[in-house]
């Protein structure tokens, strides 16, 4: 299935990066042909009553998160006429506690959710947490950090394949992506290419191909690091544009106590990251 209906958040302060990660964000909307929808969201904080003079100026007491929030929706809506693609935006004011199941509520009405990342922000991981487990919809990790540099087209993807359920599952939400790429790269972690790992790998090329989509399959060694660093580096060292992965392999506790891969990739995403629970 296409995907032509995408969903943004828009939270937390507009940085020059979270506001490059924006335009990022609506060109890779536009790139894929969809109608995208931003909803910005600010923190509902109880104010103590002021007695306020007469010549004083509503605007001279709004929130810094109201004025957050409208630079954040400009940055948006800027983008979207320039990219001149279908665009519409809602805001509104909502319990901090409940920002992340407001958001993953909404996007279950949309085809993928681009979500821009602060690298190593517990609000930002809070809220991706509360996409994976609460939307049932991918999500499309932009990395702030790497704005500048990111290309809105994906012709060269990576999957990340440890053979489980999930990564089976973000691979088919993935397949409109991987259709359109120029390459196509199946990795599995492991010290040693035993058959299993091969056979593995070896039936999801064969199946991609069933689709149209021609992959190679490698295996790359961990050395010692964890697996989330590894799939980085490999995407680092072979211009991967994307990487398409699946969600907390281990129990969600092993990952947060852990670390583990998708904590480390939500910390600082090397790349785009199209992830799936």
């Amino acid at each position: 299935m296409p995907i032509k209906d995408v969903f943004l958040p828009l939270v937390g302060q507009p940085r020059g990066p979270a506001l490059v990660a924006i335009e990022k964000c609506v060109a890779v909307a536009a790139d894929l042909g969809a109608r995208i929808t931003a909803l910005a969201l600010e923190e509902e904080v109880f104010e103590r009553p002021e007695v306020m003079l007469p010549y004083v100026r509503d605007s001279e007491h709004a929130s810094p998160e109201a004025g957050n929030m409208r630079q954040l929706l400009n940055a948006f809506t800027d983008a979207a006429s320039r990219a001149n693609i279908r665009a519409q935006s809602r805001s509104g004011r909502v319990p901090a506690d409940q920002i992340g199941a407001i958001l993953a509520e909404h996007a279950r009405f949309s085809d993928l959710t681009l979500v821009p990342v602060r690298p190593h922000d517990s609000r930002t991981e809070g809220v991706v947490e509360a996409f994976l487990f609460g939307s049932g919809r991918p999500l499309l990790l932009c990395p702030e950090h790497l704005a500048d540099e990111l290309r809105p087209e994906f012709e060269n993807v990576m999957i990340a394949w440890d053979h489980s359920a999930r990564a089976a599952r973000a691979v088919g939400d993935a397949l409109p992506i991987l259709r359109a790429a120029t390459s196509v790269h199946v990795v599995t972690v492991a010290e040693d290419k035993t058959g299993a790992v091969v056979q593995s790998g070896t039936a999801l090329v064969d199946h991609l191909r069933e689709h149209g989509i021609y992959a190679s399959f490698e295996t790359a060694k961990g050395g010692g690091r964890s697996i989330g660093k590894v799939l980085g580096s490999w995407a680092n060292s072979h211009g991967i544009d994307a990487i398409v992965m699946g969600a907390y392999h281990h129990s969600r506790l092993n990952e947060i106590v852990w670390g583990g891969v998708t904590k480390t990739v939500i910390g600082q995403p090397p790349c785009w990251v199209m992830i799936s629970y």
